[in-house]
């Protein structure tokens, strides 16, 4: 497939200097000294650098106007992805970039809409999330035949025409849930309930697949139940799972791997459950804290949705102001947290976004729009 273009973020790391350094000097913008400019010119030379699309969006100072189509979240989830796109945009050091919020209420309510409006508006790109990616394969082939490149977050639309990726190992994250589920029901037999969104969702899917083969591999003993789809509606995820509680008695553990964990583990207190449960969970919000230090919950996958913003919208830039490669994955190693690395984990949150605050200053080009597609 042959080496992937330089980007200027090859030159920066190369020097060890910053993107906005490199920019200046090859577009011999005042600020940077004679021989700095020498040496990044020298650089660029040697890794063969080409200014590609770059040189028409800057030369042209063309806005790119990116839409993030997201859902609203019932957790802070998708705040936290938004969060990390924002802060994406604020370090490019370019003053071209405008990013567009188009939010929808629920997850798969007004997405299509969303995804339509942003290919009407002829926006440069598009960040998605794709809840239901068969609905939506059709709409991002024609975002990508009027060179609108779409980059997915957290989730994929496989045979769409994509640009590329960004989430969380969901084979590393399954695996790690089962393979602790089994040592801490430590020999006992039983059934283990696995909660999803919809099984449509390749996320999803794979999280339940990885779960199911560890635990079939290492823990015989103990049997994967067909999943609960709540499809993030916290009534039907506590219905479905007090019914589940009260119909098996044999179930050992649970395993939810969206972002509804607080109404399963609702259920399960209701149903005198809780204290002989082993329930893991995923991402780390502030209503799920006081579970993880009563240890009703044993564990979390945090997903890291700051970093999913963050490269989703670098990959993105990237490809539009530098000709980045295509058909690019990320998949992003989850970070587990326990009650012992709880205070640690939320004490360094604290302070990245403490320091975040006080770098964020507003900027009169980077305009947001807050769209509802209800």
């Amino acid at each position: 497939m042959g080496k992937p273009p330089t980007t200027l973020r090859d030159i920066a790391l190369s020097l060890g200097t910053s993107i906005g350094t490199v920019h200046r000097a090859l577009h011999d913008n005042p600020g940077v000294s004679a021989a700095t400019k020498a040496r990044v010119l020298q650089v660029a030379r040697n890794l063969g650098y080409r200014p590609n699309l770059a040189a028409r969006y800057l030369s042209s100072k063309k806005t790119l106007r990116i839409s993030v189509n997201t859902p609203q979240g019932t957790t802070s989830f998708w705040d936290e992805v938004r969060s990390g796109i924002r802060d994406e945009a604020e370090s490019i050091l370019l003053e071209n970039v405008e990013v567009e919020f188009r939010t929808c209420p629920t997850l798969g309510e007004g997405e299509e809409e969303a995804l339509e409006a942003a290919i009407r508006d002829q926006v440069d790109g598009i960040v998605i999330f794709p809840s239901s990616p068969q609905k939506l394969r059709a709409p991002i082939r024609r975002a990508t035949r009027a060179n609108i490149p779409v980059v997915c977050v957290a989730t994929d639309a496989p045979q769409s025409g994509r640009l590329g990726m960004v989430g969380i190992d969901t084979l590393a994250s399954g695996s790690i849930a089962a393979d602790l589920m089994g040592r801490f029901l430590n020999g006992k037999e039983g059934c283990i309930a696995v909660t999803v969104f919809d099984m449509d969702i390749t996320e999803h899917s794979e999280k339940y697949s990885a779960f199911q083969s560890t635990l079939e591999s290492f823990y015989p003993n103990l049997q994967t139940l067909k999943p609960v789809e709540d499809h993030d509606i916290e009534k039907e995820a506590y219905r479905k799972c007090r019914k589940l509680f009260e119909e098996r008695g044999d179930v050992a553990g649970v395993y939810v791997t969206t972002e509804a964990s607080v109404p399963v583990l609702q259920a399960a207190k209701d149903a005198k459950l809780l204290d002989r449960l082993t329930i893991i969970t995923t991402d780390l919000f502030p209503d799920l804290v006081p579970y993880i230090r009563s240890s009703a919950v044993i564990a979390t996958i945090y997903q890291r949705p700051h970093a999913q913003g963050e490269l989703a919208l670098r990959m993105l830039h990237e490809f539009l102001a530098e000709g980045g490669r295509r058909s690019h994955q990320v998949a992003l190693a989850p970070h587990l947290v326990m009650r012992g690395n709880l205070d640690f984990f939320l004490r360094r949150q604290s302070q990245e976004l403490s320091a975040k605050e006080k770098r964020r200053a507003p900027r009169e080009n980077n305009a947001e729009y807050a769209g509802d597609f209800a």
